[in-house]
């Protein structure tokens, strides 16, 4: 099995890529960082990272020529599975809002709001606990009060609430985990979550949706 981890100028892939290895030896799993559409179409599953924001994100998958429409082939229509971690997952929704109305990929309705948390600081940062909303293969192992790793200033506010398979409070409810069909994404960072974000991980590369 083949697993790529699509690299377009948004973030250090290095300790995502390190922890897919990890959990993938097991199974058999080649963990591929590449910039190279054809690769990723041609991959068993891609996780889609990001760290920034989210219109710089976005122009900056733009401006790999090819990948937007590689990535559409290989998760809408040859139904691989999917993996967006952080603004690679808010990428997934149909609108951001920061800084500029940008529009995302659309694969799951919603948008990219900021975080409404009167009396705390923003951005979300550090450990919080999930609570689970709807159970999902991925999350399997994974209970409500487990902590992972949150950066960011701006959530997925998903249309409809089967697609929020997770949430965190930070002065109300925050997207954590979102999915539909094929496709997951996850705000926290797995790669950073210790023992919640591995487990999550090795359960992404043995699902089969």
């Amino acid at each position: 099995m083949r697993v790529a981890l699509v690299d377009y100028d948004s973030g250090n892939l290095h300790s995502a890529e390190k922890a897919f290895q990890k959990m993938g030896r097991d199974i058999g799993a080649e963990v591929i960082v590449t910039s190279d559409p054809d690769t990723a179409l041609k991959a068993d599953r891609i996780v889609l990272p990001g760290d920034g924001a989210f219109p710089a994100c976005r122009t900056a998958l733009g401006e790999v020529d090819g990948m937007a429409e590689a990535l559409r082939e290989a998760v809408l229509v040859q139904g691989k599975p999917f993996m967006g971690i952080c603004v690679g997952m808010q990428m997934l929704a149909s609108t951001g809002h920061e800084y500029r109305r940008t529009p995302g990929l659309d694969w799951i309705g919603g948008e990219v709001v900021a975080i409404d948390a009167p009396g705390l600081k923003v951005p979300h940062m550090g450990w919080n606990d999930l609570v689970v909303d709807h159970p999902h293969p991925v999350l399997d192992g994974i209970r409500t009060g487990d902590h992972a790793y949150f950066v960011h200033s701006w959530h997925f506010r998903v249309t409809d609430p089967a697609h929020l398979l997770a949430h965190a409070e930070y002065g109300g409810p925050v997207t954590a985990v979102v999915g539909r069909d094929n496709i997951v994404g996850t705000q926290f960072h797995p790669e950073k979550s210790q023992d919640i974000g591995l487990r999550l991980i090795a359960n992404f590369l043995r699902w089969n949706p």
